[in-house]
């Protein structure tokens, strides 16, 4: 298979001369737990320096003067960026060294949001910060992909759906830090929004050396046998395809034409509207309709993400348990749950206890993040081992370029010109139309989950 062009010192290792059996033995799952702790450190590292935007909007907006609109151009541009950038980096990611490819992301990032904390040309205009904050985006993209990358490589099919939801609530844990990380930088500078870049950035920097450390790339690069080998779990996919096909003409077949991850990939635009919809307007919504200072936003910005790790755990493990690996299912439950609990937090009169307020943004926060989790899950599940990284990208790309855009832009344009009870409305269409998204690729779902139980059968009639 042709290779994308890349840097030597970042191509994957070859694979080391194999360790003995009982070197194997004691090494494995050690090293597993290591480089699970290297991608789960990494990745939340990322969203201590992602989201900083919206989470200090009010205070952009009474300091520089900028309104909602500019505010969501700004945002907007991170996570456009990042989206391009997460499935051109997993393209080069699947055949990079995971171990030099993330930290290397993570720190390009940390030194640009240091660019934003203290050169003050880039927040002298809309179009300067959204540059530089586009440039971000574009250095976080090269977060997910090594991750997936590594899920692949140590984790069998019949274990990841639970060491990829535990691993997926990563980036909750880096976001609920920005939110204490920022909220201490403020409190030492009073209220200096700078403040909520550069002192974020320097811990990212701090995580970029841990994940380093602690990371590996595959089994095989350290001598190891390969995870399907060590756990005898054969993978559910196999591409089947002539060893010499190029890299571009098995994304084409794998990924852009595949009906199951593009119909995954369109589900995600609106996962990610409400995501993004909800989680990036808590503070200026709490001190517009209900209010609220900026500290209650800050907590409710964490109440979001913490819950998140709750949510995103229940779902894969209801997903392994209940539903039997059809991820779909679960997709629905918590999407329709979720378009629940959106229409209480925008329907609760002014004048609501500000904890109950929060109490509802914790709950949507615990509900969207498992359909967030459930799609990357599928993509990887549902592709062949070499270009799992990018299918999960494909999927990423649209959720970032159109879901990010609408929760952004869209959201800043809706809020500004029809109010906050048209653009809730939109949010309880948008989860209406992914509830639609999953039975669509659920019935995909279900056709291969029945092809492989049919072929496990076959294959065990055989062995007896």
């Amino acid at each position: 298979m042709a290779k994308i062009s890349i840097p030597g010192w970042l191509q994957a290792p070859p694979p080391a001369e194999r360790l003995p059996e009982e070197e194997v033995r004691r090494v494995y799952p050690s090293l597993r737990w290591q480089v699970f702790m290297g991608i789960f450190l990494g990745y939340a590292g990322f969203y201590l320096i992602r989201n900083n935007v919206s989470l200090v909007a009010p205070l952009l907006i009474k300091d520089t003067g900028i309104d909602k609109i500019a505010v969501g151009v700004i945002t907007n541009a991170v996570l456009f960026s990042y989206g391009l950038s997460k499935f051109f980096s997993a393209m080069i990611s699947d055949r990079a060294n995971a171990r030099f490819f993330l930290p290397l992301g993570l720190a390009l990032s940390a030194i640009t949001n240091l660019a934003v904390a203290f050169m003050p040309w880039v927040s002298a205009t809309v179009a300067t910060f959204a540059t530089v904050m586009f440039i971000n985006g574009w250095f976080q993209g090269m977060g997910w992909p090594p991750c997936g990358r590594t899920l692949v490589h140590w984790f069998s099919t019949n274990e990841r759906g639970m060491k990829t939801s535990i691993w997926n609530t990563a980036h909750n844990v880096g976001a609920a830090g920005l939110a204490g990380v920022a909220a201490l930088g403020l409190a030492w500078t009073g209220d200096n929004w700078r403040s909520a870049f550069w002192l974020p950035a320097v811990v990212a920097l701090i995580v970029a050396g841990i994940a380093f450390v602690l990371m590996r790339d595959t089994p095989e690069s350290v001598g190891l046998p390969s995870i399907e080998e060590y756990r005898n779990d054969p993978a559910k996919v196999e591409s089947g395809d002539d060893p010499n096909i190029s890299a571009k003409d098995m994304i084409f077949k794998h990924v852009l034409i595949n009906r199951t991850i593009v119909m995954l990939a369109v589900a995600n635009v609106f996962v990610y509207a409400l995501r993004y919809g909800v989680l990036n307007w808590i503070t200026v919504y709490l001190a517009e309709k209900h209010d609220a200072k900026i500290s209650s936003g800050f907590v409710g910005f964490a109440a979001f993400e913490l819950a998140g790790i709750i949510g995103t755990i229940l779902c894969g493990w209801m997903s392994d348990k209940v539903f039997g690996g059809y991820r779909s299912g679960a997709g629905i439950a918590f999407t329709a749950a979720t378009a629940l609990v959106i229409a209480a937090y925008w329907l609760v009169p002014v004048g609501t206890p500000i904890w109950i307020l929060i109490l509802l943004v914790a709950v949507i926060g615990g509900l969207i993040y498992g359909p967030v989790m459930l799609i990357g899950l599928q993509a990887i599940d549902l592709s062949p081992h070499n270009v799992a990284g990018t299918a999960a990208g494909f999927t990423g790309l649209f959720g970032y370029l159109m879901g990010a855009t609408l929760a952004s832009s869209g959201v800043g344009i809706l809020v500004q010109n029809f109010g906050w009870n048209t653009t809730f409305i939109v949010f309880i269409v948008f989860a209406v139309i992914t509830v639609l998204l999953f039975s669509i690729v659920g019935r995909d779902e279900k056709a291969l989950m029945e092809g492989h139980s049919q072929r496990t059968s076959h294959n065990g009639v055989a062995e007896k």
